[in-house]
Parts: structure tokens; sequence; C-alpha cells
């Protein structure tokens, strides 16, 4: 059996809720003095002058936009190719390719396998019948599925890469076991020979 409420507490309840509406509403108006936020050092940070940089802090000739603009055929290797060099990129190869070229250089890297088609066999004609820009120009800024390591790998560590590379031509994994024994005395942690 159902009791009918009394005329009495319906309209308390009403008073109740239009009282707490009124409440939170000006809450929300007159609580949040919005006209301070814009002195607030957060917001003000942004009304300042950015200081003048210093000359010659950003590049307006060479950099990787040359580079990039270059015939990769007219590209040519400014780092001698010695045993240290190819030992560096040796070094450089094995922290920056090896998960996708694999450690003969074949393409079936650990995470090269599971790419359709595989990496390029770095050891075919391939890829050797390239010239050395060709070769510098494709690792810099990607060419197919190879994606750009302008931005990962300095020029230096990109020619030696292409030693090492170049170096494998045709076999050579009594020269990989050597260039690993001469990277690993040689270097501690890439730095450039």
């Amino acid at each position: 059996m159902k009791t009918a409420r009394s005329a009495p507490t319906c309209s308390l309840m009403r008073h109740a809720v239009f009282i707490a509406l009124l409440g939170f509403a000006s809450l929300a108006l007159f609580g949040c003095n919005y006209s301070e936020m814009r002195d607030d050092e957060a917001v003000q940070a942004y009304n300042e002058e950015f200081p003048q940089m210093p000359k010659k802090t950003i590049p307006v000739d060479g950099g990787v936009w040359v580079e990039r603009e270059a015939n990769p055929m007219e590209i040519v290797d400014p780092l001698a190719d010695d045993s240290k060099m190819r030992a560096w990129g040796w070094e450089r190869y094995h922290f920056y390719c090896v998960q996708c070229h694999g450690p003969t250089l074949d393409g079936n890297g650990t995470v090269g396998q599971s790419f359709a088609p595989l990496p390029a066999n770095l050891r075919s004609s391939t890829v050797q019948d390239l010239s050395d820009g060709e070769i510098f120009y494709n690792i810099r800024f990607g060419f197919n599925r190879h994606p750009p390591l302008y931005s990962t790998l300095t020029d230096d560590e990109t020619w030696a890469i292409l030693r090492y590379v170049r170096s494998m031509r045709g076999g050579g994994t009594a020269s990989q076991d050597s260039l690993g024994a001469n990277a690993a005395q040689t270097f501690d942690g890439g730095d450039k020979p």
C-alpha cells in the first residue's frame, strides 16, 4: 500500500533541490575568477618575447637538406677506407642494422624475417653494384620500406657502415669475425675512431 507524500514534504524537497542547484550555479559563475588567470606565471610566459638567438646557431647553409637535394651519383665518401673505419662500421652495423639485415647481411635479421619482402641482401650484386653515394643516400633518406636514418646516424656513422658492407662483398665471414674482435678492442661505446 502506497502512502501519498504530503504537500509540505514535496515542497521542501523542491526547495532543497532548487537551493542546491542555485549554489552550484553560483559557484560555477562566481567561484573562479577567470580574469586572474591572465596574471598567472604560466600564462604570462607566452606573452614574453623570446631572446635573440646567437648568430650561426641555426644552420642556413649545409645541413641534411643539402644532402637530400644532392645527386646520389655525385656523393663521395670523405672517410679513409682503413681497418679502423671498417671495424667502427661493423660496430655501428651491429647496433643499428643487424636487427633487419641480419648478422650475415643477408636480410634475415630477427626483425627482418617478419617483413615481406625481406630486407635487402647487402652482399648481393643488386646492392654492391650501386655507387657509394647511392647506398649512402638510401641509408640516410630511405627507400621502399627502408626507413630514413638521417636523424639516427651521423654522416660518419653512415659512411663507416658503408665501408663495412663493402668489405663483406661476396663472402668474408672470417673477415667479419676479425672486424668484430677489432671493434671490441678498439671502441668503447661507439666513439668515432
